[in-house]
């Protein structure tokens, strides 16, 4: 096994060596394709900034569509257009109480990701 040595001035090896085992052990831990293309997805879905406001709305609680469109200082239209995107990714769901649509995170696996993108930024 050949040791690495990084320039400083730059992100390159100084000499171009392979460590075979470790190239095979994260060729294994790779997810599939499609399981990238749907990650990616997820992620580009949460690149808009307005997205990211309700899913931080929604972390905090439930929340239905009139109220997010008073903070988000957006039209009820914009904002469900919005929900929509999310939910067809899983990240938020729904629920209908009489004549008003009730949203939240769709599982914990959002809310600690929310929690920890803004953790990551404060730091």
């Amino acid at each position: 096994m050949s040791t690495i040595k990084i320039v400083r001035e730059g992100e390159a090896c100084e000499v171009k060596c392979v460590n075979a085992a470790r190239v095979r052990a994260l060729v294994k831990s790779v997810p599939s394709h499609e399981v990238v293309e749907q990650l990616s997805d997820v992620f580009q879905i949460m690149s808009d900034p307005n997205r990211l406001k309700i899913l931080h709305c929604l972390s905090e609680s439930e929340v239905c569509v009139c109220d997010l469109s008073a903070v988000l200082g957006l039209s009820v239209s914009a904002v469900s257009h919005q929900l929509r995107l999310l939910r067809a990714l899983r990240l938020v769901r729904s629920r209908r109480e009489g004549r008003n649509m009730y949203y939240s995170l769709d599982d914990e696996h959002v809310t600690r990701l929310m929690r920890m993108a803004l953790e990551h930024e404060r730091e």
